[in-house]
């Protein structure tokens, strides 16, 4: 079953782990609101910067895949290949399913998906008016 864009990732995460990053995410949000208006602002101008979790599997397909192209020629071996066709398998896996290898380490380092960076910054906002 395909998840809802929304939904897959976290869906596809270990419950104890999103409950990890709605901690730090809720943590953060109550350490700004004593803390006024300007580092309240400072953090809504970070998280324009935040990578989400779909731009970091991007470039790391992209990466490997890149990678998987340029050692394949530079030693003449068509098994490098198989690096990039694997990334790209795994970035199809993604697209459909919301999950791939790489996303319980990615959640597990921190990584947000745009809607809980959106969350984040609809809570502060509403602090900051």
């Amino acid at each position: 079953m395909i998840a809802k864009t929304s939904e897959r990732v976290v869906k596809h995460t270990n419950p104890e782990i999103n409950l990890r990053i709605q901690e730090r995410t809720q943590a953060r949000i109550a350490r700004l609101a004593s803390q006024g208006p300007d580092a309240i602002r400072r953090r809504l101008d970070a998280l324009d910067s935040e990578w989400d979790i779909e731009r970091v599997v991007e470039l790391q397909a992209s990466v490997l895949t890149l990678a998987s192209m340029i050692i394949a020629g530079v030693k003449r071996e068509r098994r490098w290949f198989m690096l990039g066709g694997l990334a790209q398998g795994f970035m199809l896996q993604h697209a459909v399913q919301g999950w791939c290898p790489p996303i319980p380490a990615l959640r597990w380092m921190g990584f947000r998906t745009a809607r809980e960076i959106e969350e984040e910054r609809e809570a502060l906002q509403a602090l900051d008016s």
